[in-house]
């Protein structure tokens, strides 16, 4: 095959929100509110958490730590795509493009391993309620973020290299608003099956991993929740667990949605959605998630 007249890729076209142009209008004004919502929330959160003694505890610090991930991971996709739908061009330089992915995957997978030290997190302090000041050190709570976001650089270091050594040459326009693994292994003009088995088993194994200790940490949380003889101790409990499932829930929800197709039966339109669900509404819901359902953060928002 003449791949040597074919010319490398150096410019992506974001096809943005919709292909339809007021569509694309409206989806940019909607999406703005939403974005200004996510990150005044997070913002509020991380406030609310540093300034307010009563809640020095580990589990609002990983809060703190994964409002400040939402932040990010919103701010990665969102300004840009709104930017681009403004202007009226989705241009996006390879290079660009590659520090999107990166970014995108690092924050996600950062989250992801976040949400799995807050399962560990609350499954210590209801099972072994004795040992859990002694267990969750403000040392151990420091390391399991360092790790989260040391895993998170490892994980999508790897993801981007494994999409960005394939070839790029023939269509460029990435139909989605921001760079995204399956969109943009979509238009690598070579064999990408290898590249993308791979990609599916790390993603797999990491995953996987992260989702099984978190529900193991829940039955541990179950198993003791049911031993408790008054229906008012369960209640408590259960409410220092229902936002952090609440979280869980709509993580791995929306995730699965949006990358459990491989590429080859990818829509590219259900792919959009799942995205917009994932990158958009996980970070937004959050702070409303964490603020709605506990009565520590609703006081330390209310003083804020």
């Amino acid at each position: 095959q003449n791949m040597t007249n074919l010319t490398a890729v150096s410019v992506f076209i974001l096809q943005g929100f919709s292909a339809i142009p007021e569509l694309q209008l409206l989806s940019t004004a909607a999406f703005l509110l939403i974005y200004i919502a996510a990150v005044l929330g997070n913002i509020s959160i991380v406030a609310a958490v540093t300034l307010d003694a009563s809640l020095h505890t580990p589990m609002y610090f990983f809060l703190k730590n994964l409002s400040l991930v939402d932040i990010c991971s919103i701010s990665t996709t969102l300004p840009r795509a709104m930017m681009a739908a403004t202007v009226g061009s989705g241009e996006i330089s390879l290079p660009a493009c590659a520090s999107q992915l990166f970014a995108f995957v690092c924050f996600g997978s950062v989250e992801c391993f976040l949400i799995t030290s807050m399962a560990y997190d609350r499954c210590l302090a209801i099972y072994r309620p004795l040992l859990y000041r002694a267990a969750m050190s403000p040392q151990t709570c420091v390391s399991l973020v360092v790790v989260a976001w040391g895993s998170g650089l490892v994980y999508s270091t790897f993801h981007t290299a494994n999409t960005f050594s394939l070839p790029f040459c023939g269509p460029n326009v990435i139909d989605h608003f921001f760079c995204d693994i399956p969109p943009v292994m979509h238009l690598v003009c070579a064999s990408a099956d290898a590249h993308e088995a791979t990609g599916f088993a790390v993603s797999g194994c990491v995953i996987m991993s992260c989702f099984t200790l978190t529900i193991l940490s829940y039955v541990r949380i179950l198993a003791t929740v049911v031993q408790i003889r008054s229906a008012a101790g369960r209640g408590k409990a259960f409410s220092t667990c229902s936002s952090h499932l609440a979280t869980v829930l709509l993580f791995y929800g929306t995730g699965s949605c949006a990358y459990m197709q491989p590429t080859t039966h990818y829509s590219l339109l259900q792919g959009r959605l799942a995205a917009v669900f994932y990158s958009v509404l996980t970070p937004s819901l959050n702070p409303l998630i964490y603020s709605l359902r506990n009565k520590d953060m609703k006081k330390a928002l209310q003083k804020l």
